[in-house]
């Protein structure tokens, strides 16, 4: 598991394209409630998150995690402001299947993934 994030943190969401699905959670600081809130909802499921392939990608101010992205093209390429809180789930696809502005419950997460077409195909 470790040497798959630390695989996944040399390259672009971009490059994950059709082999993970991206969580991107982008706050102003560490310290933002809803910042540690989705953490805390996000650390209760790693093997729902492993098991969906998805990779969390945290953006704090300039700072970004699990991914060589820079801030400013997560920001610009997402539409995520750096004064505010947001989570963004990318599909296999490539495009945003959801879009909060508060932090996303673990059963929402869930339940958004498995709805998914490629999540779908991949149970049969």
């Amino acid at each position: 598991m470790i040497v798959l994030a630390a695989m996944m943190a040399s390259m672009t969401v971009a490059e994950m394209r059709h082999q993970r699905r991206v969580l991107i959670v982008a706050a102003p600081s560490a310290a933002d409630p809803r910042k540690v809130a989705q953490d805390a909802a996000l650390a209760g499921m790693p093997k729902a998150l492993a098991d969906r392939d998805v990779t969390v990608v945290e953006l704090t101010g300039d700072t970004v995690k699990g991914a060589a992205d820079t801030a400013a093209v997560l920001r610009e390429r997402w539409r995520l402001p750096r004064a505010a809180f947001g989570v963004v789930l990318v599909g296999k696809d490539g495009h945003a299947a959801l879009r909060r502005s508060e932090p996303i419950d673990a059963a929402t997460l869930v339940a958004t993934i498995d709805a998914m077409p490629m999540r779908r195909a991949g149970q049969r």
